[in-house]
């Protein structure tokens, strides 16, 4: 017999229109409260939109329209800049993002900075 192969999900980058493996992306939600936030870990309730690492550190990613029409959410410019700052963070490397996703350094200074 052979052994059943795992599912794995595909979401596409807000940026680059990329397909990518989940776990491979950067989770940004929106928040009841309003606003977003990037989610290292992936868990946080609320509409994600997802964005590659490659495209994180671009201002391509980060265009006005693009993050919030994908997470139907207003957001203003100083979000703008802690949204960035924080996936030029998470996305310093994929070492730091799975790091970050399994509750280290870098996940407890970006939700300590939120």
């Amino acid at each position: 017999m052979s052994a059943k192969r795992r599912h794995i999900p595909l979401r596409s980058c807000v940026a680059c229109r990329d397909k990518r493996p989940k776990r491979e992306l950067l989770r940004v939600v929106a928040l009841p409260e309003g606003g977003a936030r990037v989610d290292v870990s992936g868990r946080l309730n609320g509409r994600g939109a997802y964005v590659c690492a490659g495209c994180a550190g671009t201002a391509d990613a980060l265009r006005p329209g693009r993050l919030a029409r994908a997470l139907r959410a207003e957001i203003d410019g100083g979000q703008w800049q802690r949204i960035a700052a924080d996936l030029a963070a998470a996305a310093s490397g994929p070492a730091a993002t799975a790091q970050a996703r399994d509750g280290g350094a870098v996940a407890r200074r970006i939700q300590e900075s939120a």
